[in-house]
C-alpha cells in the first residue's frame, strides 16, 4: 500500500514543484514505484518530469481523471517505476466543477460523496500499485490543496526562509489539522523543510532559527540553499543534465531524513 506525501504551503516560490520532482527521482533511483500527482494548474511539475508543455496534456490530466473517476487512462509514464498524473491550466476549473458539475468543456459530470475526498477516493484505484504517491500543490489554500491533504498520510511543509512564509505557517497547519478531522488518512505534518535559503542574508538566518524554535520536533535538519544547478532543473530536467549531481546533492540528506520519518 502506497504511502502518500503532499508538499505544500499557501505561498509561491517555496520549492514545492522542484522538491516533489527531486524526491520522485531519488525514490525511483532507489527502485521504489512512484506516482507523482500535479495538483497545481501551473503545471510546472508536469513540465519538469515530462519535458513537454503542460498544454500537451489537455484532456489527458488529473482533472479528467477525477471527473471520469478513472486513474489508469490518464497516467503518463515518465520512465520505469515513475508515473505522472499531469496538470494544465484547466485544473483551475476544478472548484467550479465541484460546485456546479460543469466541466470546462461544458459537459455535466456529477460525483457522489464528499468534495474534499474526490482525489482520495480516486487514488484507492492504484494505492496497491505504488510504494509512494507524491502530490504537488498550488500556492493557495484551494480545493486542490484540500483534496491533496485529505488524500495524504504525510505532509511536508515547505518553508521559504522569509517573513511572509513564516506568517503562512499557522493557517497551513490548521489546514492539515482539518484534513486529519475530515479525511480518512490521519493526515499529519511529517516535517518542515527550510528552502530557498540565502546564506548572504541575515533575515533568512533569523527566520531559519525562528521556525526551529517554534517547531523543534518538526523541522528537518537539512536546509536547502539557493543554488544555480537547482534553479536550472526546470531548464535541463533529469535526463542528460550535466549539473544533475550538483542539483541533487543537498537534497540527499533531506531524502534520507524523510524516509526515516515515514518508516516510523
Amino acid at each position: 500500500m502506497a504511502k502518500t506525501i503532499t508538499m505544500g504551503i499557501q505561498k509561491g516560490g517555496c520549492g514545492k514543484s522542484t522538491t516533489t520532482g527531486i524526491l520522485a527521482h531519488l525514490m525511483k533511483e532507489n527502485d521504489y514505484r512512484v506516482l507523482v500527482i500535479d495538483m497545481d494548474s501551473q503545471g510546472n511539475l508536469t513540465e519538469l518530469l515530462s519535458g513537454m508543455s503542460s498544454n500537451e496534456f489537455i484532456g489527458k490530466s488529473v482533472l479528467e481523471a477525477m471527473q471520469q473517476n478513472n486513474v489508469h487512462d490518464y497516467l503518463y509514464k515518465v520512465e520505469e517505476n515513475l508515473d505522472l498524473l499531469p496538470a494544465n491550466n484547466f485544473l483551475a476549473t476544478f472548484a467550479r466543477w465541484m460546485y456546479t458539475s460543469k466541466t470546462y468543456s461544458g459537459d455535466t459530470i456529477s460525483f457522489s460523496g464528499s468534495p474534499t475526498l474526490i482525489l482520495d477516493n480516486l487514488l484507492d484505484q492504484v494505492r496497491d500499485e505504488y510504494d509512494f504517491i507524491l502530490i504537488d500543490t498550488p500556492p493557495s489554500l484551494s480545493e486542490q490543496t484540500t483534496n491533496a491533504l485529505c488524500a495524504s498520510e504525510f505532509v511536508v511543509v515547505m518553508y521559504e526562509c522569509s517573513n511572509w512564509c513564516y506568517s503562512a505557517i499557522p493557517n497551513f497547519m490548521d489546514s492539515i489539522e482539518s484534513a486529519f478531522e475530515i479525511g480518512k488518512r490521519k493526515t499529519e505534518a511529517i516535517g518542515i523543510l527550510r528552502t530557498m535559503n540565502d546564506v548572504r542574508r541575515s533575515d533568512s538566518k533569523a527566520f531559519n532559527e525562528i521556525i526551529a524554535e517554534d517547531f523543534p520536533n518538526l523541522v528537518f535538519e537539512t536546509v536547502i540553499t539557493r543554488k544555480a544547478p537547482v534553479g536550472r532543473l526546470s531548464l535541463y530536467g533529469f535526463k542528460e543534465n550535466k549539473e544533475l549531481k550538483k542539483a541533487l546533492e543537498q537534497y540527499l540528506h533531506f531524502y534520507e531524513e524523510l524516509m526515516e520519518r515515514v518508516k516510523d
